[in-house]
């Protein structure tokens, strides 16, 4: 079967199965529900920050290291991600990574029972650890089960799922991790020591039960995997083309400028929900589980932005849509820096709605026509997530230094959308090695 990739070549690159036959369909289902998966992980940590502030007693920027923890871990395992694929193959490293994301989730239990912060975060970056490996497997692999030229739109369509998280994961929160009650500075200070103890370690102990659940469900999931088929991704004929190594493929101009917009586009989107729920706090007055229910809104405008963005790019080139949506991203940012009350909650969840296909677009754009390179290409963009472990901790320190202002912190993902844009407008364009 011979498919057009999107840069205009040819390749026989048969997905195969059993019998010689070639099935799309299963394949594409199982690993859309990876990304619902890392979807509920992430966005679980929106959840997180405010409530281990509160229960571990932290400021801002000590806050954002759960987002450094997991994001971090991209940048450490990207490569031996790339390289376990490489060895093992996708369906192994998928298992393997669904495992070591359910270690770091039963090491919660530990954490809570200890409120140990340091430990919450080992157990955040074990988490991280596995979705490096889902990732760097399941990004490139959702492209390929079809025809290359809607590879974009394929992937945004399984990045749906993901979205999809968005929208349970701060309602799961709110449910069963937040307490709604809060105390202030002086209600601490005033509370008998045994009393103030128990109250800490009664809102620790809540993210116990969540992530047991979470944790069982991926062991369940790899379980499943063990015993599914799935296709092969690798070509039955390949033509001979230069392979460089893992510095040199960043020669692909439209690649590099992928990873830096990766970086900047993660860093955006983490920047944004680690801050939703202290922002409704504190500009609209909103208590924490409604500020958690207005991000579950959030997360629905994310999610329907994926998938009205997918509807889009069949009939918007996907640099161009990609452009639109940063412009006008950057446009809600600065409602959300100079705005009041409700007005920066709507003006956040537009930016939801308009981000949500940057992520997916960005690494279609990225591994557009590297080939045998494509591996390599997707280790690189999925290093660039560690966006959201160094962006969120400046955005953070910068809201500590300007008195706990929230909205003064939202500067940063507005020059990053800026940022962005010059990746759709102008970075995008693919120009081979000899080029």
């Amino acid at each position: 079967m011979q498919i057009t990739n999107q840069a205009g070549d040819q390749h026989d690159a048969p997905l195969e199965t059993g019998n010689g036959t070639v099935n799309y369909k299963v394949p594409f289902i199982l690993i859309t529900s990876l990304f619902f998966l890392w979807g509920m992980a992430h966005n679980l940590d929106s959840v997180l920050i405010p409530h281990l502030k509160k229960a571990c007693e932290l400021n801002n920027s000590q806050s954002t290291l759960i987002d450094t923890s997991v994001f971090f871990a991209y940048f450490i395992m990207a490569i031996p991600a790339g390289m376990l694929i490489k060895r093992f193959g996708y369906k192994t490293s998928i298992i393997v990574g669904l495992l070591v994301f359910a270690t770091g989730a039963f090491l919660f239990v530990p954490a809570a029972d200890s409120r140990t912060y340091e430990l919450f975060l080992f157990a955040l970056f074990v988490i991280g650890c596995g979705l490096t490996i889902l990732e760097t497997s399941a990004n490139p692999y959702a492209t390929i089960l079809g025809p290359a030229e809607a590879s974009s739109k394929r992937i945004n369509l399984a990045a749906s799922f993901n979205a999809l998280a968005a929208v349970v994961a701060p309602f799961v929160g709110s449910l069963f991790i937040l307490s709604g009650t809060n105390h202030t500075k002086e209600q601490m200070a005033a509370m008998p020591e045994t009393e103030k103890a128990a109250y800490l370690l009664g809102e620790a102990q809540a993210v116990k039960m969540p992530y047991i659940v979470l944790g069982t469900v991926l062991v369940l999931v790899a379980i499943a995997f063990y015993f599914m088929h799935l296709p092969s991704m690798k070509p039955k004929h390949t033509e001979v083309e230069v392979k460089p190594g893992f510095f040199s493929v960043l020669k692909f101009r439209h690649l590099t400028w992928a990873v830096v917009a990766q970086f900047f586009y993660v860093g955006a989107q983490v920047c944004v929900t680690s801050f939703f729920i202290r922002i409704a706090q504190q500009g609209a007055g909103l208590d924490e589980k409604t500020a958690a229910f207005y991000l579950g809104g959030y997360g629905f405008l994310f999610m329907a932005g994926r998938f009205i963005g997918t509807f889009f790019l069949k009939f918007v080139k996907d640099y161009v849509l990609l452009s639109i949506y940063c412009v006008i991203s950057a446009l809600l940012s600065l409602v959300a820096i100079y705005g009041s009350g409700m007005g920066v909650l709507y003006a956040l969840g537009g930016i939801g709605f308009f981000m949500s296909i940057m992520f997916p677009t960005i690494f279609s754009l990225g591994i557009k026509g590297l080939k045998s390179n494509t591996e390599t290409g997707s280790s690189w963009l999925v290093m660039s997530i560690v966006g959201g472990a160094i962006i969120p901790y400046g955005m953070g320190t910068l809201i500590d230094m300007n008195h706990d202002d929230i909205q003064s912190g939202y500067v940063i993902p507005l020059v990053c959308f800026l940022i962005i844009l010059s990746f759709g407008a102008i970075g995008h364009k693919v120009k081979t090695i000899s080029e």
